[in-house]
């Protein structure tokens, strides 16, 4: 599949969520009970809900929400030297920032020959854009929707299940791929782990903006070194 795919043709994005409510008890109580039977599997004597729910809501499309989704491609010269350009959507409103997402999705990435990729995508950011759209009252665009297509008219990839060759024992992070095949990742701010607190606590939204962009251009690197091409240099990364 991937030596028929034009690199020209494939949108990279990550997305960060963040817990609807911040502080567990300010959650109403049919929210409450209801992700506590979500979670109950992982209550333990030494764990409560309210630890679980710090840990686990932003992950979770039912009590969490989408801050940012930075997307990124590449562009090849008339040399064919790789250029990849960044862009961000992200907004305090959900519903604004997915019908942003879903315009430029519609505009320029509806063609049967176009192509989405994330790290882990198919696990978390692409179900969970759908179903934050569908609570948004969104529909769905096309490049998004699986219902009705055999596997292969969904042109999704992953670079996780790219690395995976099939064994599906373990998950692999970008950061670690990224450390093995020496990827440079400035991580020099912020972690995944501090996104809802860096959200809630410092309302600095342009910091995640730039974490989340620094995530895609990492994997658009990843994705380089899977296919066996060199990485695109850092004066040739642009942010739109």
């Amino acid at each position: 599949m991937l030596e028929k795919i034009n690199v020209q043709n494939i949108l990279f994005l990550d997305i960060e969520t963040v817990p609807q409510t911040y502080d567990y008890n300010s959650v109403d109580e049919t929210t409450k009970l209801l992700f506590e039977a979500k979670t109950k599997s992982q209550k333990t004597e030494l764990k409560s809900y309210e630890e679980i729910y710090h840990e686990r809501s932003g992950i979770l499309a039912e009590f969490g929400k989408i801050i940012c989704i930075s997307v990124g491609y590449v562009r090849l010269d008339s040399l064919g030297v790789p250029t990849m350009r960044i862009k961000s959507f992200y907004h305090d409103d959900e519903e604004t920032l997915l019908n942003q997402f879903k315009k430029m999705l519609e505009e320029h990435f509806s063609s049967p020959n176009h192509v989405l990729c994330g790290h882990n995508a198919k696990e978390f950011d692409f179900p969970y854009i759908c179903r934050r759209m569908l609570i948004n009252g969104i529909k769905i665009p096309s490049i998004l929707n699986l219902a009705g297509k055999k596997p292969w008219e969904i042109n999704h990839l992953d670079t996780m299940e790219m690395w995976k060759f099939g064994d599906y024992k373990a998950y692999t992070s970008l950061s670690l791929l990224c450390h093995v095949f020496k990827i440079p990742t400035p991580k020099d701010d912020i972690s995944g782990a501090d996104v809802a607190r860096v959200y809630y606590e410092e309302h600095d939204l342009e910091r995640i903006k730039k974490y989340c962009e620094k995530d895609v251009i990492a994997l658009i690197q990843l994705f380089n070194k899977l296919i066996g091409n060199n990485l695109i240099l850092d004066e040739n990364i642009q942010t739109v």
